[in-house]
């Protein structure tokens, strides 16, 4: 007998709250406000359903990740996930293998585009579901820190491989060893977030670029985000079979026929330009175009 899954996705949690917006926004927020949103054991049971339901409910376009209150999160619960399960092998391999479904392989297998919007703190543990969101943007003073240093641990569970995956080897070498906190303007040059804005913007630019996310062919979204990710541990000739064969799984797979409506609409109608925004998906209107900065003619003396 085949499963039978739920036709629509939990609602009541304790530890985080998620609801989708009519546009396809399904915003999953970190709800522990009084522990500036530090993860415990049900905060990652929770994720872990909520980011697998979600992955695979058809209202769901774009995943945004948020915290209550003025944090994203601490990182992990020092009490209630490190202490009151050392003694309990059963509860600390439930909780660690509910940490690594959600913020490492839901996070990075997924097809749906996720966003982390930090909106102020994040430290320690909370750097491994930020990196392996697919885009961040933060609040330009939001606090960052990797304070395992201070307190007698290393930046543990896999915390030091995705800093030296996203940061230059100089930057999370300093930040690791000094325990030194860091704002979002800091994050955003060093390449830890997409880019930073003032707070009362965070919100509306990441609406922003969820709505240019969705302008994009599910299909061809998810397979990218696939691609960028495989390639980096290639070496060129691996990726280049890799990505010959992920081209050709696409064009046979893409229910929208992204690939021959674009190059139609370019070619043929010339009613297209692919370098400023995406073919119109069946069905709707054309979206509108992406933000292009445009070089300023220089004036004739």
């Amino acid at each position: 007998m085949p499963v039978k899954y739920p036709k629509q996705p939990r609602k009541d949690y304790e530890c985080i709250t998620v609801e989708t917006d009519r546009e396809g926004i399904t915003w999953m927020t970190f709800n522990r406000p009084e522990k500036r949103n530090a993860m415990n054991p049900t905060l990652h049971s929770e994720m872990a359903q909520a980011m697998l339901e979600h992955e695979t409910h058809p209202e769901t376009k774009v995943i945004v990740l948020t915290g209550a209150g003025n944090s994203w999160s601490a990182g992990m619960d020092l009490k209630e996930y490190f202490r009151e399960t050392d003694g309990d092998a059963q509860a600390q391999f439930r909780s660690y293998t509910d940490n690594r479904r959600w913020s490492w392989d839901s996070l990075v297998r997924g097809r749906k585009p996720v966003i982390a919007m930090v909106n102020g703190y994040c430290f320690g543990g909370a750097f491994i579901p930020l990196c392996n969101c697919d885009l961040a943007i933060a609040a330009d003073d939001a606090i960052f820190g990797l304070s395992e240093i201070n307190w007698g641990i290393v930046p543990g569970g896999v915390v030091s491989k995705v800093l030296v995956d996203t940061l230059r080897i100089r930057d999370a070498m300093y930040y690791a060893v000094t325990g030194r906190p860091f704002n979002g303007k800091k994050a955003a040059e060093m390449g830890l977030v997409n880019f930073s804005v003032p707070a009362k913007k965070l919100r509306a630019e990441t609406v922003a670029l969820a709505r240019e996310l969705m302008s994009k062919s599910p299909m061809v979204l998810a397979y990218t985000k696939q691609a960028i990710r495989q390639v980096r541990t290639m070496d060129m000739e691996q990726a280049y079979d890799y990505l010959i064969a992920k081209i050709t799984a696409l064009e046979a797979k893409d229910p929208e026929r992204t690939r021959e409506r674009g190059m139609r609409e370019f070619l043929d109608k010339k009613s297209f330009k692919p370098g400023l925004g995406a073919v119109a998906r069946p069905g709707k209107k054309a979206t509108p175009k992406a933000a292009v900065k445009r070089v300023p003619k220089k004036k004739k003396k």
